[in-house]
């Protein structure tokens, strides 16, 4: 099996982040890198199964599986009043068995989000999936000031990942500096992730 690959794990509501995460995809394989976009199911406030094992249409299920086989990942998650949403928080919760045999350790992440208004908690939330990554030993790649757009752009983008910023266009189709910020942001990652892989042969 091919373990060269860039997982990029997201839950997405509205669909903003599930375009950030098919824009860093973009960069990655325009970089020569295969990639693989998964989701996480719903959780539910009630104690019973309400989504199917397997998803009718779109992404399928992550598994630790994925996980553990990558080369690399970048994690999505919306902002949730400056946290994690809760279904991709509950996976992440149940990753302690591979904490524990140091299975991502030295593999390079990067984080991303979105919100519905501007300083809505995008930095608070890439730093919580940051924190997640730093406990795991991962390596964090962000979306540095060498990105041009990230001078220029009004909507969403940090330095600390790529982000999108709903309110600013009151859609969840990115901008094009949003879309060019994770691309480049998806192009950094997978040059990390090549060199690394190279420097262990």
């Amino acid at each position: 099996m091919d373990k060269n690959f860039l997982l990029i794990l997201f839950y997405s509501a509205s669909g903003s982040v599930k375009n950030l995460a098919h824009a860093i995809a973009d960069g990655a394989e325009e970089s020569g890198l295969n990639t693989k976009i998964r989701t996480v199911p719903r959780v539910s406030s009630k104690a019973e199964q309400t989504d199917p094992v397997i998803p009718e249409k779109n992404e399928i299920y992550c598994t630790k599986e994925d996980l553990i086989d990558c080369a690399g990942m970048a994690i999505g998650s919306p902002t949730r009043f400056g946290s994690i949403a809760s279904p991709l928080k509950y996976f992440l919760d149940s990753t302690g068995d591979i904490w524990s045999n140091n299975a991502l350790n030295g593999k390079p992440g990067l984080a991303f989000t979105s919100t519905g208004s501007m300083h809505g908690g995008q930095e608070i939330t890439l730093f919580n999936i940051i924190t997640f990554m730093l406990h795991h030993g991962m390596l964090v790649s962000g979306s540095p000031y060498s990105i041009q757009e990230l001078h220029n752009t009004k909507s969403g983008g940090t330095p600390y990942g790529p982000t999108h910023v709903e309110s600013f266009n009151n859609s969840s189709s990115l901008t094009p500096e949003e879309y060019i910020i994770a691309k480049s942001s998806g192009v950094r990652l997978a040059e990390l992730i090549n060199k690394l892989s190279v420097s262990d042969k």
